[in-house]
C-alpha cells in the first residue's frame, strides 16, 4: 500500500483489524463452526455418493459437489481470516477519532449521513449502514477527529468532500 505520510498505529491496525460487534462475532463464529463440521461432512457424504456411480468425468453431481466444497472452504478461510483479526465489542472504542467500531455522524457532499465504520460481515447485526476502513471513504476519514474533514475520490472519479460532525460508541 502507498502512503503519502508515514501510516500511524491506527492506520496500520485498521489493514489487519476488523471490528465486529459481539452479535456479529458470535454469529460468525457459530458459521465457521457448523462449516467445519457438519458442512464438511454433508459435502464429503456427496462427494462420495457421486463418486460411487463410476465415471467422473461426466458426473454432473461429482463436479456439483466439487465446486460446493471449493465455495465452502473457501468461506472457512474467510472466516477464519476475519474472526483471527477481530477486534470485538464497543466498550473499548477510542471514539477521539475514526477507527473500526465507531458510529460516524457526517456531512458527505452536502448531506447529513450516519454510519459505522467496520466490517460488512456486521451488517446483520447493526441497524445503520457500515463502511469498511478499506473503502475510499473510510480510507479517507480514518484517524479524523470531530470538526475535521478528508476528501475522497468516488468510483465515478468525483471528489467529495466529509466533514467529521461527531463520533461516538455504537449502541
Amino acid at each position: 500500500m502507498f502512503f503519502t505520510h508515514p501510516p500511524d498505529e491506527r492506520t496500520i491496525m485498521a489493514e489487519n483489524t476488523t471490528w465486529l460487534s459481539q452479535e456479529s462475532y458470535d454469529r460468525l463464529a457459530a458459521e465457521l463452526k457448523e462449516l467445519e463440521t457438519t458442512g464438511r461432512e454433508e459435502v464429503a457424504a456427496r462427494i462420495e455418493a457421486a463418486r460411487s456411480e463410476g465415471d467422473l468425468r461426466e458426473n454432473g453431481g461429482y463436479q456439483a459437489a466439487r465446486e460446493e466444497q471449493s465455495k465452502m472452504e473457501g468461506r472457512i478461510l474467510e472466516l477464519t481470516e476475519l474472526l483471527r483479526n477481530a477486534e470485538v465489542g464497543g466498550d473499548s472504542i477510542d471514539t477521539s477519532v475514526v477507527g473500526s467500531g465507531v458510529v460516524v455522524t457526517a456531512e458527505i457532499a452536502g448531506s447529513k449521513q450516519k454510519f459505522l465504520v467496520g466490517s460488512r460481515q456486521a451488517s446483520a447485526d447493526v441497524e445503520i449502514p457500515i463502511y469498511p476502513e478499506s473503502a475510499p471513504l473510510g480510507r479517507a476519514i480514518m484517524g479524523k477527529k470531530k470538526g475535521e474533514t478528508a476528501t475522497y475520490t468516488a468510483p465515478n472519479g468525483k471528489t467529495i468532500e466529509v466533514k467529521i460532525l461527531d463520533l461516538e460508541a455504537l449502541k
